[in-house]
């Protein structure tokens, strides 16, 4: 068994165990006990930070937990509270991701012919490349070359800040910008624009209400989800049309050349 096929099947054991344990600790009794400890701010805050601290490990959503936030702490505190820490939880899983697929992404964006060391396109760095044969492999390669062909159309910045605007699980969105090369700094500061809305609403929410809810966002959640998936569509249709124009041209341009 090779390096690379080792860690892709450690990984995949890892998140099929977060998934279980997320199934089996539910989020809303976590939730509503926590609120309970909204009296005692010091107390409220140590439970909140370690919350968001094993997050990742149950695959929760961020959205209830800002939810929280804002029952505890009201709007003001509450956004850049629930912002930091929807920033702070998504590092981890962003290098957990890039150490398990760093060797058989650059596999695949790389493509050497004979298993040999090729330079990634993002990083140069030289990484030798490992088949991994079957199904899996032309998955992989396929996933692979889809979110390397988007970041390289968008732009790492821009397409970080539209996979947050997008109601996409937060973490999927972290794993595929880990795998695509996405350097932590836009990573950082794309998942802070991307869920800046998300947070806001989710905050308000739970400042407003009289005693916690975990069901999400209610009626402000539809709308604030369409929203979001307008302003991520916008936000992708200069690159979109010049990917498009960019393949046009060069498709008129063999084609002419042929003629």
């Amino acid at each position: 068994m090779t390096a690379a096929t080792g860690r892709a099947i450690a990984g995949l054991l890892a998140v099929s165990g977060m998934v279980a344990v997320g199934l089996l600790v539910s989020p809303s009794r976590t939730m509503e006990f926590v609120a309970s400890l909204a009296t005692d701010p010091y107390q409220f805050g140590l439970v909140v930070a370690g919350l968001y601290f094993v997050r990742p490990l149950f695959a929760w959503p961020t959205t209830p937990l800002a939810v929280v936030v804002g029952y505890g702490y009201g709007v003001s505190l509450g956004v850049p509270i629930a912002l930091l820490g929807v920033v702070a939880t998504v590092i981890p899983v962003f290098v957990a991701v890039r150490w398990l697929t760093g060797t058989a992404t650059a596999a695949c964006h790389d493509g050497g012919p004979d298993g040999g060391v090729e330079p990634t396109g993002g990083s140069g760095r030289p990484t030798r490349t490992v088949p991994i044969g079957g199904a899996a492999d032309r998955l992989l390669e396929r996933t692979g070359t889809a979110l390397a062909r988007y970041y390289e159309a968008a732009g790492p910045l821009r397409g970080v800040v539209a996979s947050r605007l997008a109601p996409l699980p937060s973490d999927v969105a972290t794993a595929a910008a880990a795998a695509s090369d996405v350097r932590l700094r836009h990573l950082v500061l794309g998942t802070a624009i991307g869920e800046l809305p998300w947070t806001i609403a989710a905050v308000v929410v739970g400042a407003s209400a009289a005693t916690v809810t975990t069901d999400g966002l209610g009626e402000v959640g539809a709308l604030l989800t369409v929203v979001c998936a307008i302003a991520a569509g916008v936000l992708l249709a200069g690159p979109v049309y010049r990917a498009v124009r960019t393949r046009r041209g060069s498709a008129e341009s063999g084609h002419a050349t042929d003629g």
